[in-house]
């Protein structure tokens, strides 16, 4: 490309260089992120182009300071900033993984396309019995992102609730948890996993359950199967309408016929990310 642009100037032709930098942001504008990125390598006009205001805060959130706020934990500081830097640099930021609560919940901006992602650490939810090592573990896992999860032995009443209040932009999400059925591990350098604890999923299905408090609600329901590999289970979708108010979430996952023990199981996370995001892996199943 750069060959045949200085050839082009050399015969008194127009080359990629000769373009109006707004002509270059206009093209942009229909352009992702990466591909922004990526045609900002072409010449010092794209370059120019690709650090324009206009290029990426028509590609932040309507709610990006907001966002930008609870990254730093500071509304009134992060509202100034989010005016003073670049936009390029908001957007930077907050692709990100930004940490809340302590470092038990994650978001960022999806770097393709632009979407609000979140998780949630196993610690930050409510489960039934964790402070019973006879039921509940956490073990390491370099498998998560947090580095270690919930592991269940065994249990008769096996609950899960969590709830997250946030200002997630205008759109609609999806709901899953991230669970494996076996205890995953390393041997010789090969990845495997033990199955000695996992039993009772297969006698009566887990619910899992979404409300927001905005009044939607999902529901769905499965037996667990596919051990030895990380599931997402989708537990359903949400609208956001209104950007600038909190939404507050709450989920759950719950297998509480008592006729009966369950146990093998790796909790890692609750994950929301914008449903055109998701994309369909199998019944029940997401990635």
């Amino acid at each position: 490309m750069g060959a045949a642009g200085s050839s082009a100037s050399r015969g008194g032709g127009t080359a990629l260089g000769d373009l109006p930098e707004n002509c270059v942001a206009e093209v942009m504008l229909r352009l992702n992120p990466t591909e922004i990125c990526g045609m900002a390598r072409l010449s010092r006009t794209f370059r120019a182009a690709a650090s324009g205001d206009a290029v990426w805060e028509a590609k932040l959130p309507r709610n990006y300071a907001r966002l930008l706020a609870a990254a730093a934990g500071d509304e009134e500081a992060a509202a100034l900033e989010a005016e003073a830097i670049p936009k390029k640099e908001v957007y930077a930021r907050l692709s990100r993984r930004n940490s809340l609560d302590g470092g038990t919940k994650e978001f960022w901006l999806d770097k393709a396309g632009g979407g609000t992602c979140m998780t949630i650490y196993s610690r930050a939810l409510s489960i039934t019995g964790i402070d019973d090592r006879r039921y509940w573990n956490f073990i390491p896992n370099d498998e998560s992102r947090f580095r270690s999860v919930a592991y269940l032995s065994q249990i008769w009443w096996f609950e899960v609730r969590g709830e997250v209040e946030f200002c997630f932009p205008e759109g609609t999400y999806s709901l899953f948890f991230r669970i494996h059925l076996g205890r995953p591990f390393k041997r010789l350098g090969r990845r495997v996993y033990s199955a000695e604890h996992i039993h009772g999923w297969d006698v009566k299905p887990v619910r899992f359950q979404l409300s927001t408090s905005d009044g939607q609600q999902a529901q769905s329901k499965c037996y667990l199967t596919d051990p030895g590999v990380w599931i997402y289970h989708h537990v359903g979708d949400f609208v956001v309408k209104d950007s600038n108010e909190p939404l507050n979430i709450q989920f759950a996952m719950v297998q509480i016929d008592c006729t009966h023990t369950k146990g093998g199981l790796c909790m890692d996370s609750v994950v929301i990310k914008p449903k055109c995001l998701a994309r369909e892996k199998g019944t029940g199943s997401y990635e």
